[in-house]
């Protein structure tokens, strides 16, 4: 019955995500779209159908039940932009009985150290850099992921997120919001399928802005002053396959594709259009004994307009290490995300530890 009610849930709550395609700008709470550890970041964040550790709080709540261990930690930090930005991950995962798994996520993306120069100029008029004072801008999720085997249909997993999100700027504005991620995963015989839908109810972001900070620079400069409002985040839909294909006896290759649609207007992907636009990934893992992988990934495809006015399309490859010393796993990737670039500047270092009670 508890397994009738989480479908039926699952499938009545679809509508309300397009409701809110109306009333949102786009790329609204895109730092969750970054993604989270090494492995998903080498891989092009093609994790959809495959993924199977605590990391799945963010790609898809489902794939926890793919945890073994009783505790699963995983910690990750990058820095964008030469360092200005950082961003950080912190999860954790614990099966609760053979049938279900619980998760908690953290996500961080934030600039610190932002000059506020408002009080530069001293009472005479002189400037004085000992005035300047520095604030931080940043976005913060928590996740709370719950799965669930569904008996009805053999190796059905489905999950669910129950997310908060919190978005400051100094003391100018701040901004809570909440929403509901859902997923589910699909095993047949070596095939894996998977689907998850990001903000399915649409998650809103409600705004409040300290006005009486800012209200004579804003008036001084023509600038409109900003007021109190609500920002929806619409659904976003990412379907996923993948399969195991094992090399003899020590060597194993993981393949996955993710294809991504997004409902917030006309981005710059692989194919676009009003209703939608449809971005692909694909990743592959090579392992020997599950104990060192190497990885490899392509996404991110784009069309780019040239000085001639004209146009070609690009894509961001990425590759990825990962070592496992016992009950612990060190990944790195080589990618991109601070600025979309077909160069792979950022270094991401992430560990995975897993723990049992006895």
């Amino acid at each position: 019955m508890q397994n009738k009610y989480f479908l039926i849930f699952f499938i009545v709550l679809i509508p309300f995500g397009t409701w809110a395609q109306d009333k949102t700008p786009k790329y609204s709470n895109e730092f969750l779209s970054i993604g989270v550890g090494a492995r998903g970041l080498a891989m092009s964040n093609s994790l959809t159908a495959v993924v199977d550790d605590v990391t799945a709080g963010y790609w898809n709540p489902a794939g926890l039940l793919e945890v073994k261990n009783d505790y699963e930690f995983s910690l990750m930090h990058a820095e964008y932009f030469a360092g200005i930005a950082k961003y950080d991950y912190a999860g954790f995962a614990a099966p609760i009985d053979s049938m279900s798994t619980l998760g908690v996520s953290v996500i961080r993306f934030g600039v610190d150290d932002i000059p506020d120069t408002r009080f530069l100029y001293d009472a005479s008029g002189a400037i004085n850099y000992d005035r300047i004072r520095f604030f931080s801008a940043a976005d913060y999720a928590f996740l709370l992921s719950y799965a669930r085997k569904m008996s009805f249909l053999p190796g059905l997993k489905m999950g669910a997120n129950f997310k908060v999100v919190h978005r400051v700027a100094g003391n100018f504005a701040s901004a809570w919001g909440f929403g509901l991620d859902l997923g589910a995963q699909l095993d047949v015989k070596r095939w894996k399928f998977g689907l998850m839908v990001r903000d399915i109810t649409g998650t809103f972001n409600a705004w409040s802005h300290n006005t009486e900070l800012v209200i004579d620079v804003y008036t001084q400069t023509g600038n409109e002053i900003p007021e109190n409002s609500v920002e929806i985040t619409v659904p976003k839909a990412i379907l996923g396959v993948g399969r195991y294909i094992p090399i003899k006896s020590n060597f194993g290759v993981l393949a996955s594709a993710d294809l991504t649609f997004s409902f917030d207007g006309k981005r710059n992907v692989l194919l676009k259009s009003d209703f939608a636009s449809f971005d692909a990934s694909m990743g592959v893992e090579l392992n020997y004994k599950q104990l060192a992988f190497v990885r490899f990934g392509a996404g991110k495809v784009e069309e780019i307009k040239d000085f001639d006015e004209s146009t070609y399309m690009t894509f961001q490859p990425n590759f990825g290490v990962g070592f496992k010393l016992k009950s612990v796993n060190i990944d790195y990737a080589l990618t991109d995300i601070g600025d979309q670039s077909e160069s792979l500047y950022s270094h991401v270092f992430s560990i995975k530890a897993a723990l049992d009670k006895k």
